[in-house]
Order: C-alpha cells, then sequence, then structure tokens
C-alpha cells in the first residue's frame, strides 16, 4: 500500500485552494473560555497566544446560552443519570426518554405535530430533502442556499432541478410554472436566514406562491426551510423566520447547536411527514442521536427561551444588535441592516478585508473576513455576529477599535 501518489495529487488540491484564496487555513483552537464578569462578557484564550483574551464576534451562540450555570447543571445531570453517549443509533437501543422528550418539546414550540433530532443541523437537511425527492419530484431552490441544501438535492436523482435567483419571487413562479406537467410533486427549499449577510426569504410570499399552484401537482407544493440562523435569534418570541415574516412552512428544520447553544439538528412537520423519515433518512438511521446529556441541555434552552428571562435576552440581543450597526454607520463604515444579529461591514476590497481582519485580531477581537472568491468580487465583507452574551462595553470597545483603524 502507498500513498504517495494521492498525497501527490490532494497537495497540489490544497495548494491550488490556498492560491485562489479558498483554503480555510488552520483552525484557531481555544484553550480556556473566562466566563462573563462585571460588564464584560465571555472571554477566549487561544493557543499560541498566551494570557491575551479575544472577545468573539463570529459565534453562531446568539443568545449566549452556554455557559450559563443552569444550562451546564442540565447537561452535567444528563450525563450522570444516562452517561456520556447514546451506545447505539435510534432504531436499535440509542433512543432514551430525553431524546423523545426534546422531540415533543420542539414540535410544541414550534407549533407542530411532530419533531424528530438528528445529529446535526447539516445531516437533517441531507436527511430531509433526500428521502422526499423522488423521480418525480421538481426541486426548486435558491441560488444562496446553504451548502447542506446544496448537497442534498445533489444526492437526489428528481425529475428535474431549478435554482431561482435570490430572494426573486417572479423568477420562483416562472420555476414553478416551467415545472407544470412535468413532475407530481415540487420541494421548494430555501433557507430562512442567508448567514453571509442575515437576510431573511420572505416566506410569507414563498408559501403563498406554494398554495397558488399546489392544484397544478399531484402531489403538491412541498416549502421546505432550513432556518438554523433565525430560530432563537430572530422573532418576537424567537421562533425564527417563520414568525418574523408571519407565515408558516409545510417543513421546518433547524438546529440546537447555534442561538440554543448546544449541539444537533432537527426537524418539525405533521406527523405523516416525521413518520416517514423516521423510516427513510439514512442520516438518521445510520447515525448516533446526539448524547441525552445534550437533549436535557437544548430543553432547558427552550425553557429558558420561553420564559421571562427569554424575553429579556432576546431584547438584549435586539439591542446590541442595533446598537453595533449604528455604531457602524456613524463611524462611517457601510453595512446592510436588518434584525437580525448577523451585522456585515462591507468593504467590499479582499486586500482591505485581510488586513482590517489581522488588526482586530491584534486587539483582541476574533471576527470573520469574507473575500472573493468565497464571495462575488466587490461584496467583501467582514462578517460581525452580535451574542447576547456581549455586553454594552464589548460592543463600544469593538466599535472603538474598527473607529481607530
Amino acid at each position: 500500500m502507498t500513498l504517495k501518489k494521492l498525497n501527490s495529487s490532494l497537495s497540489n488540491y490544497v495548494k491550488k485552494l490556498k492560491e485562489s484564496g479558498r483554503a480555510k487555513g488552520e483552525e484557531t483552537v481555544i484553550k480556556k473560555v473566562i466566563k462573563p464578569k462585571n460588564d464584560k462578557g465571555p472571554r477566549y484564550l487561544l493557543e499560541d497566544q498566551g494570557d491575551k483574551e479575544f472577545i468573539k464576534m463570529n459565534s453562531n451562540s446568539y443568545l449566549g446560552l452556554s455557559l450559563r450555570d443552569d444550562m451546564l447543571t442540565a447537561e452535567e445531570k444528563g450525563a450522570k443519570e444516562y452517561g456520556v453517549g447514546p451506545g447505539a443509533v435510534r432504531f436499535i437501543s440509542g433512543t432514551y426518554s430525553p431524546h423523545v422528550e426534546l422531540e415533543a418539546k420542539l414540535a410544541k414550540f414550534h407549533k407542530r405535530e411532530e419533531g424528530m433530532i438528528f445529529n446535526s443541523a447539516y445531516t437533517t437537511s441531507l436527511g430531509v430533502i433526500y428521502p422526499l425527492t423522488t423521480e418525480e419530484t421538481m426541486l426548486i431552490s435558491d441560488e444562496l442556499n446553504h451548502n447542506c441544501i446544496i448537497n442534498a438535492i445533489r444526492l437526489g436523482k428528481p425529475a428535474g432541478k431549478a435554482i431561482y435567483n435570490h430572494n426573486d419571487m417572479d423568477d420562483l413562479e416562472n420555476k414553478i410554472k416551467n415545472s407544470i406537467g412535468k413532475a407530481k410533486r415540487v420541494l421548494v427549499v430555501t433557507d430562512g436566514i442567508f448567514s453571509m449577510r442575515g437576510e431573511h426569504a420572505p416566506l410569507d410570499e414563498i408559501v403563498n406562491l406554494c398554495e397558488k399552484y399546489d392544484h397544478e401537482f399531484e402531489e403538491g407544493i412541498i416549502s421546505i426551510v432550513d432556518d438554523s440562523h433565525g430560530v432563537g435569534s430572530i422573532g418576537e418570541s424567537g421562533r425564527g423566520t417563520e414568525e418574523y415574516s408571519g407565515t408558516e412552512v409545510d417543513v421546518l428544520i433547524g438546529t440546537l447547536g447555534k442561538a440554543f447553544g448546544v449541539n444537533g439538528g432537527y426537524v418539525v412537520s405533521s406527523s405523516e411527514v416525521i413518520t416517514f423519515l423516521r423510516e427513510t433518512a439514512p442520516t438518521y438511521i445510520y447515525s448516533n442521536p446526539i448524547t441525552p446529556s445534550e437533549c436535557e441541555a437544548a430543553k432547558q434552552a427552550l425553557d429558558i427561551l420561553q420564559s421571562e428571562k427569554g424575553t429579556k435576552i432576546l431584547s438584549h440581543l435586539k439591542n446590541m444588535t442595533k446598537y453595533f450597526e449604528n455604531g457602524l454607520r456613524t463611524a462611517g463604515f457601510e453595512t446592510i441592516e436588518g434584525a437580525h444579529p448577523v451585522v456585515p461591514l462591507m468593504t467590499r476590497d479582499t486586500p482591505k478585508t485581510k488586513k482590517m481582519v489581522e488588526y482586530l485580531n491584534k486587539n483582541g477581537i476574533l471576527a470573520t473576513g469574507l473575500n472573493y472568491p468565497v464571495v462575488p468580487e466587490g461584496q467583501e465583507e467582514i462578517r460581525f455576529q452580535i451574542s447576547a452574551s456581549h455586553t454594552k462595553q464589548d460592543i463600544e470597545y469593538v466599535l472603538d477599535t474598527l473607529e481607530s483603524y
């Protein structure tokens, strides 16, 4: 056995990624987390950076729940009671009471008949879209959908695929019209929140279009939304883009690993859809679920969100997001206004983005630069993500650092 030829081929591939600017590069390693205290939110110590403290401005943990004592207590209790791992896939002997309880809690939270958890949001999208795709299905997808949706569509063998221009409802309607007579079933798939800029899909318009043309297809038009960045971070009660848009889709995919601060993914829908997916979703059937202790932590997160504490957390998150947006504009930076805590600083220049990210890092701020060709030329940005764990002093420090650049 020899890897010499393969190693050479793979090394050349990675080299080209680096030369084109698409390589992810080395991963930042966090060696210690310092809990919030006084007017400071959490701080992070990194490998090879000594005792220098960093503020995370690139975390998906929008509600800032993962370091709370009640969350830690819930997960520790679950581990002590059930162990640190499930030990099997669900249909063999890997289903525990916390799994079932969490699924029921998620269904109730989203006002659906049933829920079903997976070990990640990525595998949820794969495990939902692929089984629902038949040879007589038309798949219609937004052009800026997440990679998990793109790969889920690639896995299937539908009657046809169509990509509509980003959030362009006229184009979506044309794609639906063009599908008439070509398929029994249509799946219209979109992200709820598009994570590069925090934009939201017009779910109310999408649902209306699906209902308008549903009668043209024997098995109907099904709206599927991956709202992993929306649930817990947008909407009056944190129920995501559906709540923000005032509508309800047919199949809703969410995550426990972003706003809820834990791990895993889930889907909620009708009892018939969920029963079908339990029998057909390969990423559910053949993969271990999240641990019972993670379920206990996720249940605690849902309880917090639906309490008076949760209302205050959502209010603080909204206020900090607006405070940061206003601060960027006051300092003369271009941003894209929105309700979601993803706040882009538009640099529109790759070298400038890299230099600004390096400057922020030098000053103890972790932020993510998005450069060409990851984004189109002229659309380069620094993606800031606000968390409810950020204090006003944290936000002011970041804004002051940007102003002094």
